[in-house]
């Protein structure tokens, strides 16, 4: 039978059939491939959020830290812990010198209730020196959880006396004590060292439950101010640990929580008041004291985590 030529317009239509199915179909198997972000791959899911990422496992969300670290509440390691930082003496006690004079009772003797603390060659008062250390180190504290008190803020026109900071620090209740303090020595003297409670039971003084602690707070306070500041333990005093105890000051005496004192240098040698005076090294003295204290700290709740008994 002779071959009929279909009419044209059924003709065109077949050549369009045939030219475009094999096109179509290419294009969808690309955009199965690509998904709808194109050339970018599969992608997320179309109610994903580019600036939080999900815990699968919980299903609850995180918000990361710009930085792209943890959120801040997971970098605070120091919640719920106390702690009390006693600036010694008091810019304005040289005001108030029969306040000061007043004898208090610090259980082994009686002795003056605060002094005016030394000062620099220049001029540079110790209690200038350690209320600021003490404003420093409560800021690295508290961003770290912390809660932290001063036994004296520059509010006060002279004091506290010496048995009032020991007992700010029990009544707060306080997991560690610290009281900031620079020496006055004889010039050539030089050093950091750190003062330990002795044990000590007269009166109203009675050191026995809190010695250990404080040992392991003032080695932990002596390792991080030495390596922060990159300066050594004392060479006039103490057996060139850093560490030194003592039975005769109020402060100790009374303590019923951890607490030791720290003589960040002698303001009285020249080399060291340069320090002492300078911003930037109180920015790295303070760092030290804040990282010495939270070692302590955290060091503490470990080893009581494993006691047997206790929950970790």
């Amino acid at each position: 039978m002779p071959y009929a030529r279909p009419p044209r317009p059924l003709r065109t239509l077949l050549l369009v059939a045939v030219v475009l199915l094999p096109l179509c179909g290419a294009g969808w198997l690309a955009w199965r491939t690509a998904g709808p972000g194109g050339d970018r791959g599969p992608g997320p899911a179309p109610d994903a959020s580019p600036t939080r990422d999900r815990d699968r496992q919980g299903g609850a969300e995180r918000v990361p830290s710009p930085d792209g670290g943890a959120s801040p509440e997971a970098e605070r390691p120091l919640r719920g812990r106390t702690i009390v930082l006693d600036p010694g003496h008091n810019p304005s006690n040289h005001r108030h010198p029969e306040e000061i004079a007043r004898r208090v009772d610090v259980g082994t003797h009686r002795k003056a209730c605060d002094t005016t603390g030394t000062e620099s060659e220049a001029g540079y008062p110790e209690a200038r020196f350690t209320l600021d250390l003490a404003r420093r180190v409560r800021d690295l504290l508290e961003r770290r959880g912390a809660r932290v008190r001063l036994t004296q803020d520059g509010d006060r026109p002279w004091g506290p006396c010496i048995d009032e900071r020991a007992a700010l620090g029990n009544r707060a209740g306080a997991d560690a004590a610290v009281s900031l303090h620079a020496d006055g020595s004889a010039p050539g003297d030089r050093g950091f060292h750190v003062i330990l409670p002795a044990s000590v039971r007269e009166g109203r003084a009675d050191t026995t439950a809190v010695v250990g602690p404080s040992r392991r707070l003032g080695e932990a306070l002596a390792a991080r101010f030495g390596r922060a500041t990159g300066t050594r333990p004392a060479d006039y005093t103490g057996g060139g640990d850093g560490l030194v105890t003592r039975d005769d000051l109020g402060g100790l005496n009374l303590t019923r929580v951890p607490k030791v004192f720290l003589e960040c240098g002698n303001m009285r040698d020249p080399r060291d008041a340069a320090l002492l005076g300078d911003a930037q090294w109180r920015g790295r003295a303070a760092r030290g004291v804040a990282d010495g204290i939270a070692d302590f700290l955290l060091t503490e709740r470990s080893q009581k985590n494993r006691t047997p008994g206790n929950r970790p």
